[in-house]
């Protein structure tokens, strides 16, 4: 090992070391210094310290430091964690390919990434697969997406409303068809998505909101009658 690889080598695991081990601002630092001068050996420090690292800052820090990464290097790495155990693991490894857009990425994702029971997973995959989808497959993530509507709080209702508006006309069908389902909690849901996505500058909780009502007083007389 000549000088300069000793040299880099001798950095690279004092960035590891601060990583694990720094404190918030430290680590974010070390992960800039990280993306700054890539050095391939670090990737999997960096692929791994995602399945872990508390700070919303850093994390976002780390991906970007293995978007600086060779390709060949980091995605495979990457898509590995997409079986993690981990649920922060598995929505990191979905939002960092996101940012790294490599060939193929979109055949990584399987309907059950969508459908994932937590909810942070399953909305990384929802942003993740609304920008990876090919043309030609807009329209079939539109329905499986629909599977999940009427989904968790508010904010999750919210995210899955905004993947269908960046998929604009190839969600509309489905929307339609979904506003009338016999569950309120998905026909409201895709009333007031339908609502965004038409009036892209309407407030998604007010619609939510005046969906529900509607929605609800629809089954009342549906139930009168």
């Amino acid at each position: 090992m000549n000088p300069q690889q000793q040299t880099n080598g001798a950095q690279s695991e004092r960035i590891a070391q601060a990583l694990a081990y720094g404190g918030a601002s430290v680590r974010l630092k070390a992960a800039l210094a990280a993306g700054s001068d890539p050095d391939p050996a670090l990737a999997p420090r960096l692929v791994e310290r995602c399945g872990v690292e508390p700070d919303f800052f850093v994390r976002d820090m780390l991906t970007w430091a293995l978007t600086r990464q060779p390709q060949d290097v980091a995605v495979p790495l990457v898509l590995a964690e997409l079986d993690s155990a981990t649920p922060q693991a598995r929505s990191q490894a979905l939002h960092t390919l996101s940012k790294i857009r490599p060939a193929g990425a979109w055949d990584a994702l399987t309907d059950t990434m969508f459908a994932d029971p937590d909810d942070e997973v399953a909305r990384a995959a929802w942003r993740s697969g609304v920008i990876l989808v090919p043309g030609k497959e807009r329209a079939k993530l539109a329905a499986t997406l629909a599977t999940q509507l009427g989904r968790g709080s508010a904010e999750v209702k919210r995210s899955l409303a905004m993947a269908f508006v960046e998929l604009d006309y190839a969600a509309e069908d489905v929307l339609e068809d979904a506003a009338r389902a016999e569950d309120p909690d998905t026909a409201a849901h895709a009333r007031a998505t339908l609502h965004l996505l038409r009036n892209p500058e309407a407030g998604f909780g007010y619609a939510l909101e005046e969906a529900n009502r509607a929605t609800a007083l629809g089954f009342r007389q549906m139930e009168a009658g």
